[in-house]
């Protein structure tokens, strides 16, 4: 059935709804599962300017990745709270749709897991930009979660 499952979050409620989907299937049939969540790069002075702002302690862990990682660790541990044993996580520099798919590619998933909405405003009626891409470029089946 399925050896590898990737599924995408940002931390949003919808896409934490993919990540529990992704979580019941790995279960189910012992997959294992990459949970991948992308990020765009931070200008310097930004975030210097947080660091400044943040204990002194603690200043090294303001990073652009900062976000993304307690994002992953989250669903990695809900993951293993699960029972889920093989859990990887990706934090990747770009586009999110690229991410997921770049994963998927380098590690053979047999199936990606994204949600169905994340966008707002007039195209909320649309499949998002994220699952449109993926369901047009995946290297294996896709699972569309409906979130909304």
């Amino acid at each position: 059935m399925f050896s590898s499952i990737v599924v995408g979050t940002d931390g949003s409620d919808t896409a934490n709804q993919a990540v529990t989907e992704a979580i019941e299937i790995a279960k189910a049939v012992g997959a294992r599962l990459e949970i991948v969540s992308a990020y765009e790069p931070v200008s310097g002075s930004r975030l210097r300017e947080e660091a400044k702002q943040a204990p002194a302690d603690v200043e090294w862990m303001v990073n652009e990745r900062a976000d993304v990682e307690a994002t992953l660790n989250a669903a990695k541990a809900n993951a293993t709270s699960a029972g889920v044993t093989n859990v990887q996580t990706y934090a990747r520099q770009g586009d999110p749709a690229d991410a997921i798919l770049d994963v998927a590619e380098e590690f053979g998933a047999d199936l990606i897991v994204v949600g169905n909405k994340g966008m707002t405003g007039a195209k909320r009626f649309l499949l998002g930009s994220v699952p449109n891409k993926i369901s047009h470029h995946a290297p294996s089946s896709v699972l569309i979660v409906r979130t909304t």
